[in-house]
């Protein structure tokens, strides 16, 4: 099985002014068609992975018995598929603002509010050193904010990401320039809280 890009269901355009139709058309076409086209050219000295899914496949990576150089480059080019197909799903333009529903509670359960955890989030984005996400993730349906290095996805560890946000320089440097600060603030605009909920509801059953 070849990976394929996913469409999007907005356009380019439709997350300006928090992001630049140029930066999303770059980041789509370029940077995760590239995540793809590698791990596509690794998997296919591996017909038997080809048949996995790729979430079970970064779940099981650390196991497998195959070459090192090969299980990095699947590593990063599989979680930077993985990341950015979750990356524009919980994207969009008319952001509601706060969830509702059990993950509004379990937020305000775990974190004080949302606004505690909104600045608890951005502050994992901000101190991600280099290029990485920040993630709110589901261990063992209890929730966590969690940061990941380079394209690492947080299922290798046995998290389940419902929510993540970008900070390598290429999803927000034509905007934002250096102001990664300013980046995350203004991201919130655009979160599909809707999706989010989704997310969470499949990892409660």
């Amino acid at each position: 099985m070849k990976y394929q890009l996913p469409s999007l269901d907005y356009s380019y355009d439709a997350l300006e002014p928090y992001i630049d139709k140029q930066t999303m058309e770059i980041h789509h076409t370029k940077h995760h068609q590239a995540y793809i086209d590698k791990l596509n050219a690794v998997l296919e000295k591996y017909p038997e992975l080809q048949e996995k899914n790729l979430e079970d496949l970064m779940k099981e990576l650390n196991n497998l018995t195959i070459d090192e150089k090969d299980k990095a480059a699947i590593k990063n080019h599989g979680g930077g598929h993985l990341n950015h197909s979750l990356f524009w799903n919980i994207m969009g333009p008319g952001s509601s603002g706060e969830p509702i529903g059990k993950l509004a509670d379990a937020l305000k359960n775990t974190f004080g509010d949302f606004q505690k955890f909104k600045g608890e989030f951005i502050n994992s984005g901000l101190t991600r050193f280099g290029s990485g996400w920040a993630w709110l993730i589901a261990n063992n349906k209890k929730l966590e904010i969690y940061s990941t290095p380079n394209q690492d996805s947080p299922l290798m560890e046995g998290k389940i990401p419902l929510l993540g946000v970008d900070v390598w320089e290429h999803s927000y440097y034509i905007l934002y320039a250096w102001r990664r600060n300013e980046y995350l603030e203004n991201w919130w605009n655009v979160v599909n809280w809707q999706q989010v909920e989704k997310n969470y509801d499949s990892v409660l059953g």
